[in-house]
C-alpha cells in the first residue's frame, strides 16, 4: 500500500505545481482532491503477500537462491517462445519462463514477441494477419543460431505453452504488448481453466492499461509493471531516438513524467506485486524503495555471469536472462 507519508508529500507537491500553473488555490485544491478521490475509488489492492511470494519467490528465502527466469523461454539457448525453449529452460535449471503473447488473424492467442513473423520464422507478414493454420506451417527455429538442432519447431498456442510449463512446474511471466481487452479476456479464461496459475504465474506489461484491464477482469491475478527509464527519448543502448534537440527535450520531459508516474501513481492504481526494470537501473536502494511498498523488483535482461552473481549475492532478487548456459549479447 502507498504509505501515508508518501501520499501527503506527493499530493502536496501536486497541489503546489497546479497552484503555480493556475495561480488559483481553489482550482489547485479541486484538481488535487479529485485526483486523490479517483485513486482511492478506482485503485486495486495488491493480491495477498503470500500469494505473490509463491509466484515471485518459489525457491523460498534468498538464501535458497534467487529465481531465474528464462527470457522468451531462453532465446539464446533455443528458438524463442517455443515449446522447445520451455523444455530447454527447465532442463537448464530455470525457475520460470517469460513468454510473449500475440494474436492470430482468427483470434487465437499464440507465443510471438514481434508484430511480424519475419525475424524468427521462415515466413513474413504481421502475426495479426495470419490465421493459426498458416502460422502452423512456419518453422519457428528458422532465425535461431541453433536452428539445425530445432528444425521444424512450430509456433505454439498459448494453451500449449501453458500446459508445457505446468508439466515442468515452471513459473510463467506472461508479457503482454497491446491488445488489453483481448489479452485480459484470453488470460482470464486461461486462469479459470487452470487455477494452478494463480500461484504460479504473473501478468506483466509496459502498458499500465493492460495491467489495469487484467485486474478488472480478474483481481486475483498477480501482476507487474515493466519499466525502462528514458525509454521515450533513448534506445536501450542509450543513443537518442532523434537528433532534434527540441524533440529530445520534449521526450525527455515525458520520460521524467512517466518515471514519476510509475514510482508514485501507476503501481498503486494497478495494485501490482512486482516491477520489472532494465538491469542497469537496479540498485540496493532501488530494491529497498520498492520493498517498503510491498513490491518485488525483477531485473532484465541479465546476460553476463558477473551481473548474475551481483543479483544473486548482493541484490538477492530475481532476474530474467536470455541464457542459463553462457554469457551472451546484452539485450535492451
Amino acid at each position: 500500500m502507498l504509505q501515508i507519508g508518501d501520499e501527503w508529500m506527493y499530493f502536496s507537491v501536486l497541489f503546489l505545481l497546479v497552484m503555480f500553473a493556475t495561480r488559483s488555490a481553489m482550482g489547485a485544491s479541486v484538481i488535487t482532491a479529485s485526483l486523490y478521490i479517483f485513486i482511492v475509488m478506482f485503485r486495486f489492492p495488491q493480491v495477498p503477500a503470500d500469494q505473490a511470494s509463491q509466484v515471485l519467490r518459489p525457491n523460498g528465502p534468498p538464501s535458497a537462491g534467487v529465481p531465474v527466469i528464462a527470457h522468451r523461454g531462453g532465446g539464446h539457448d533455443a528458438p524463442e517462445n517455443t515449446l522447445a525453449a520451455i523444455r530447454e529452460a527447465s532442463r537448464n535449471g530455470a525457475t520460470g519462463v517469460e513468454l510473449d503473447l500475440g494474436f492470430t488473424a482468427d483470434g487465437v492467442p499464440v507465443l510471438m514477441h514481434d508484430e511480424t513473423v519475419d525475424r524468427t520464422t521462415n515466413g513474413s507478414g504481421p502475426v495479426s494477419r495470419l490465421a493459426l493454420s498458416q502460422l502452423r506451417k512456419l518453422d519457428a527455429s528458422f532465425g535461431h543460431r541453433l536452428r539445425e538442432n530445432f528444425r521444424g519447431e512450430r509456433v505454439p498456442t498459448l494453451q500449449e505453452a501453458v500446459g508445457e510449463c505446468i508439466d515442468h512446474q515452471l513459473t510463467i511471466f506472461f508479457d503482454v504488448k497491446g491488445h488489453p481487452d483481448k489479452a485480459a479476456a484470453a488470460l482470464s479464461e486461461l486462469y479459470r481453466n487452470h487455477p494452478v496459475l494463480y500461484n504460479s504465474s504473473i501478468v506483466c506489461s509496459f502498458e499500465p492499461k493492460v495491467i489495469y484491464k487484467m485486474r478488472q477482469a480478474d483481481p486475483q491475478v498477480v501482476t507487474a509493471l515493466s519499466h525502462r527509464p528514458w525509454s521515450l527519448s533513448r534506445y536501450g543502448d542509450g543513443t537518442p531516438r532523434t537528433l532534434s534537440w527540441w524533440s529530445q527535450l520534449w521526450s525527455g520531459g515525458l520520460d521524467v513524467l512517466l518515471d514519476w508516474a510509475h514510482h508514485h501513481l501507476l503501481w498503486n492504481l494497478c495494485g501490482v506485486s512486482a516491477i520489472l526494470v532494465q538491469k542497469d537501473f537496479v540498485s540496493t536502494d532501488y530494491v529497498l524503495f520498492w520493498a517498503q511498498r510491498g513490491v518485488e523488483v525483477v531485473g532484465w535482461t541479465v546476460n553476463m555471469a558477473v551481473e548474475k552473481q551481483f543479483y544473486q549475492d548482493v541484490l538477492k532478487i530475481s532476474y530474467i536472462t536470455d541464457s542459463l548456459l553462457e554469457d551472451c549479447d546484452p539485450h535492451y
